[in-house]
């Protein structure tokens, strides 16, 4: 009998949940908001819930139930908390009380942008661009619909991410080059030059994301 596997996703930092069909999304309280955090800075720290309610002098049971959100937290325990992860009381709370930044944008209504070596026929549409607590990320919609006997070449700061959505075209990126169809999708170090280096199939239009570093202008 094969056994079933989580049905829920996580990643390192983050949690997943179940929720029911009519619950609303943010219900987040106190005790969520803590748990979140231990547990992210228990794993920045590398340490299993065992290690950690060793270290704190807690039991495992009491921990795994604070990161869980089952139980509220005294004083006391928020104290030792901060202590065994050598953080002030106050980033337990982090996010307590920040509105957390969306970019909603209807279709068709981007602003077009011009980029450097922008061309006629080559179309920069701006889907978005949020700019997180460690990272600016800029979203395109890229509309090639016109061939030239010279093409863009871009480098910058971060990573990028391209997803073909029409139109087949070669991509460079140092020394390699890729041929790119509906589907395919390449993610790269922005510090490489890179750009179209054959449209082979036009129209072309691919998604383009980059996650800029801190403090990057562009």
């Amino acid at each position: 009998m094969t056994s079933r596997p989580d049905p829920l996703l996580r990643n390192i930092a983050g949690s997943a949940r179940e929720r029911s069909a009519g619950e609303p999304l943010a219900h987040e309280n106190l005790a969520e908001i803590i748990g979140f955090n231990v547990r992210a800075l228990r794993q920045q720290h590398g340490l299993s819930v065992s290690d950690m309610a060793a270290r704190m002098g807690l039991s495992k049971a009491m921990l795994s139930k604070i990161e869980n959100a089952q139980t509220s937290s005294s004083l006391t325990t928020l104290s030792m908390l901060a202590q065994g992860l050598d953080v002030p009381v106050t980033s337990l709370f982090r996010g307590a009380d920040a509105e957390r930044e969306a970019v909603y944008t209807a279709a068709g209504s981007g602003p077009m942008i011009t980029r450097n070596g922008t061309k006629a026929g080559h179309a920069y549409e701006l889907l978005g661009a949020l700019r997180g607590q460690h990272k600016r990320l800029e979203s395109l919609m890229v509309t090639l619909s016109q061939d030239s006997d010279a093409y863009p070449l871009f480098q910058h700061p971060g990573t990028e991410f391209i997803y073909q959505l029409e139109g087949v075209m070669e991509y460079g990126h140092g020394i390699s080059s890729y041929r790119l169809s509906p589907g395919d999708c390449l993610q790269f170090d922005g510090e490489a030059p890179h750009g179209p280096t054959k449209l082979v199939e036009l129209p072309i239009r691919f998604l383009s994301v980059i996650a800029f570093p801190d403090n990057t202008s562009h």
